[in-house]
């Protein structure tokens, strides 16, 4: 970054660092400033009054004599590791009064002369031995692995410098001048100190950065120019520790990345500070304004950095914040997420919230925007954002073109449930491996991908879904991909890749898995299309359907609806998916099933199963319990016709089109269609009974017993008529409609298909994946809601009416046996066919009139209600149920009718 480096304003010295790079000026400097360390340090007697000897015999003041310990390099001296940092922190022996030390230090002692001095020497004082170790290894491989040098205020007063206030503003100017350089690498002065309550070994204090403070004594000009560059400092070493921090193994490749970039920032401070170190060691006129002026442009880029570094640790629960925003962030789903990703529990790690992967990015981006007026600023934070979002391109890239995801960190927006494993594919057929396994971290995308974010889950499920059958060549490179968010092939990038994954999983549906063809199997089974099969299979199993659900033999049930199946002549025998329908028992009425899913009260969607558990356990309290006692004796009285369902097994990869939502879709409709030709069956058994049977064939010679029997015959005329009428609207007016839309939509699919494989085009309008499952859905769903099976009041109206009507057909087939003993004219017949004229008892017509009219009120009276219903759900709803209530209507008006007769 060219604003880091000091530009000398002569071309000579700009020639005289050119050779010098950021790490070997930085040690030439620390190497030289040890030397002279190393020289002032000299067995030479000190005097009070601030001169020393030289071997010339001549005095030199100190302000004379400060550069001069470069002539004495030649001196032989043996300086230690200890003893360099010794040098450092105060490089020459000082001698220092009363007057002039600390009020708060008693405990140093005056030397007033060099008789003094030298008596002082004598006392056998212990010298001061500093020492340095290794810390711990930290799983940042480039961390500090030795202690922090021993702080100032812990040396013995021995080594104390010269005050300030005995100094020249020129004298006080030049030793400024070479403790910055020490300072803006960060470590202490001579006469620039850490503040006392900085503790180096507490990582928080080191994060914050240490603050510095110049001894009393300055002059209040000098001390404005000092303070306001000691700032940059500060930052340079909050920076640097932040670096080390943000560079551990959890903290994820993102902050690595973003560490990387950051260092090599700092490379051009170190070269600031060389070309400074030049400077105040070359050029005698250089004063501590100039050097202001030169950091100027450096001290801004630290400031960003250090706002960056402080909110990033803030974020990571390293800093302290805000009570209110860390509140604000908790969230007991990340928790749930992350335990079922593998996490674990570990005291405190459930509470510490995480910047990592896109919420870095995110926070670049942020702050992007918000300094995009400062152009220095913008340059900066640009480079920091691509630089940091290099490995997550990784990621992103080996998702969309190959569905994995080399996430160690949970870093990526896409995450993956370890509990769902692969190997379970070819058994659970469930719709967990679409819906569950893959998911997006809502929390962690960065703003780069916020539009794109579904089409980049659906490109690496599809993907997944391709490769799990062999479609994907793993192996392959990729290459020619994007590797910043700022590329200008980013878009295009998602794009493709998104179109190439559907087309493939297309591909694999339409043509290898014959989706088409399964689609039409369940259309036959389910819905019953050309189903003389299975009233086939009904009339087969009769016997052993009207037993209670509880006592039903599904094992037999199976076994007939195999024998059916594979019966000569049958539609059944030509489909090669017969194999994977089941026979199952529902212990829930359809009614009781469908109240349930509307109004969705306890009810886990992806978990139909769990519906029934809620029937097993009734809420608590009294008129709950009352409920779930009513609710469960319904359930335990119905037969094996109200609980009989079919179950559909569907192979990886078709479940993902027809999951096990879908397939609970065509179960309930199913159950529908079923219990309307179960009752259509019923009253045609009735009318087969009022044509054949001799009770009813019979003329009474009885008027008043004969007018019962018509109305007998015109309540099941009436009945039959709505049962056939809503069996045509379920068949004829939703279910092949809806079905056929959705076929246009595969064919179509399927169209594309060919023709894009033999011209080799990529056909942009071609429908996804996704679209079509939702067609198959929505396909289903328009069916429950034109059949008014999504609404409450609805279900209950039709299955009183669908109730009355089985009851009104085993009333028909219990009062047969018992006409002949109230007809007694059937049984009083004389000579040549004469009849003997006969009277019914009054009290048992009476009885078998009140018994019709109770099925004749709660018939017309919820039809009523039911047509009345219908009218006003088709101008709310659905306009298609005016379609029913006009062939409602007919048998309305037969009740009309037969008033006359």
């Amino acid at each position: 970054m060219t604003s880091l480096h000091y530009r000398s304003a002569s071309a000579t010295d700009r020639r005289s660092t050119q050779p010098l790079n950021g790490p070997s000026r930085v040690n030439s400097a620390r190497t030289r400033e040890y030397e002279r360390a190393s020289a002032r340090v000299s067995d030479s007697p000190v005097f009070p009054d601030g001169y020393s000897d030289t071997p010339d015999g001549h005095k030199h003041t100190k302000s004379e004599n400060r550069f001069s310990g470069l002539d004495r390099r030649k001196e032989k001296s043996t300086v230690t590791t200890t003893e360099t940092l010794i040098t450092r922190i105060s490089p020459r022996k000082a001698t220092t009064t009363n007057e002039n030390r600390y009020a708060d230090n008693s405990r140093r002692r005056s030397t007033g002369s060099p008789i003094q001095k030298r008596a002082n020497k004598e006392e056998n004082i212990p010298p001061w031995n500093p020492t340095v170790s290794l810390i711990p290894h930290s799983s940042a491989p480039l961390a500090t692995r030795i202690t922090a040098p021993p702080l100032s205020r812990h040396a013995p007063p021995e080594l104390d410098p010269v005050a300030l206030g005995g100094m020249t503003m020129q004298e006080q100017e030049k030793a400024i001048l070479d403790d910055l350089l020490y300072v803006f690498m960060g470590f202490e002065g001579q006469y620039i100190r850490f503040r006392d309550s900085y503790d180096p070994a507490e990582e928080k204090e080191r994060l914050n950065g240490p603050s510095f403070v110049p001894l009393p004594g300055l002059d209040p000009s000098l001390k404005d120019l000092t303070t306001s560059m000691l700032s940059m400092a500060t930052h340079h070493c909050a920076i640097e520790a932040f670096i080390e921090v943000q560079s551990r193994e959890e903290f994820g490749s993102v902050n690595h990345a973003l560490c990387a970039a950051i260092r090599k920032l700092l490379k051009d401070y170190l070269i600031l500070v060389a070309q400074l170190e030049l400077k105040v060691l070359t050029d005698a006129d250089f004063t501590l304004h100039q050097m202001h002026i030169a950091i100027i442009p450096t001290a801004q880029c630290l400031a960003q950095l250090y706002s960056l570094a402080q909110e990033l640790l803030k974020k990571n629960s390293l800093l302290e914040e805000d009570i209110d925003d860390s509140m604000d962030d908790f969230d007991a789903d990340n928790i749930i997420e992350r335990l079922k990703e593998g996490g674990d529990l570990l005291p405190g790690s459930l509470s510490k919230k995480r910047c990592i992967g896109g919420n870095v990015l995110g926070l670049l981006s942020h702050r992007l925007s918000t300094f995009s007026g400062d152009p220095a600023a913008r340059a900066i934070l640009e480079m920091l954002l691509q630089e940091s979002g290099r490995p997550y391109m990784v990621m992103l890239n080996e998702w969309l073109h190959r569905g994995g995801i080399n996430d160690p960190h949970s870093e990526f927006l896409i995450g993956e449930r370890a509990s769902i494993k692969r190997e379970r594919l070819d058994e659970d057929y469930t719709d967990e491996y679409w819906e569950k396994r893959y998911y997006i971290r809502d929390k962690e995308v960065p703003p780069q991908l916020e539009s794109l974010k579904e089409k980049v889950l659906l490109a690496g499920k599809y993907l997944n879904v391709v490769r799990e059958c062999g479609g994907v060549n793993i192996s392959s490179k990729i290459v020619d991909t994007p590797a910043t968010f700022d590329d200008p092939r980013f878009l295009d990038n998602v794009n493709n890749a998104y179109s190439f994954a559907n087309k493939e999983l297309l591909h694999l549906l339409l043509t290898k898995n014959s989706l088409r063809s399964r689609l039409r199997s369940l259309k036959h089974y389910f819905f019953l299309d050309r189903a003389e099969f299975f009233l086939y299979f009904l009339e087969l199993s009769d016997s052993e359907l009207r037993k209670k659900h509880r006592d039903v033999n599904v094992g037999k049930l199976q076994s007939l609806l195999d024998l059916v199946l594979h019966q000569p002549g049958s539609i059944a025998v030509a489909d090669p998916f017969k194999e994977d329908v089941k026979i199952r028992m529902n212990s829930i009425g359809l009614t009781q099933w469908l109240i349930k899913v509307v109004n969705v009260q306890g009810i886990d969607q992806d978990n139909p199963e769990s519906i029934m558990d809620q029937y097993k356990t009734p809420a608590q309290g009294s008129s709950a319990d009352k409920q779930g006692k009513d609710r469960k004796e319904e359930d335990k009285d119905i037969i094996g016709f109200d609980a009989l369902e079919l179950d559909y097994t569907v192979p990886f990869p078709l479940s993902l089109i027809i999951s096990r939502k879908t397939v609970m879709r065509y179960q309930l409709i199913f159950r529908y269609i079923l219990a309307l030709r179960h009752l259509e069956t019923q009253l045609v058994g009735c009318w087969a009974t009022h044509t054949k049977e001799k009770a009813w064939i019979h003329k009474s010679s009885d008027k008043r017993f004969e007018l019962w029997k018509r109305r007998v015959w015109t309540l099941r005329s009436r009945m039959l008529v709505f049962v056939q009428q809503m069996l045509f609207f379920a068949t004829a007016e939703v279910i092949e409609p809806n079905w056929q839309k959705l076929m246009v939509k595969v064919d179509d699919a399927e169209r594309d298909d060919i023709e894009e494989t033999k011209s080799g085009l990529n056909n942009k309008s071609k429908p996804t994946v996704d679209e079509l499952m939702q067609d198959h859905v929505d396909m289903l769903d328009s069916c429950m809601k034109d059949l008014g099976l999504t609404q409450a009041k609805l279900l209950k109206l039709h299955a009183k009416l669908m109730t009355g009507c089985g009851m009104f057909a085993s009333y028909v087939e219990y009062i047969t046996k018992s006409i002949y003993e109230a007809d007694t004219s059937i049984q009083s017949k004389s000579g040549k066919g004469a009849t003997v004229p006969a009277t019914t008892d009054p009290a048992r017509m009476k009885r078998i009139e009140e018994s019709i009219k109770k099925y004749e009120e709660h018939f017309n009276r919820h039809l009523k209600i039911l047509i009345d219903a219908l009218n006003w759900f088709a101008t709310t709803e659905t306009v298609s149920l005016l379609s029913l209530c006009g062939r409602l209507t007919n048998a309305e008006v037969q009740k009309r009718d037969d008033l006359f007769i």
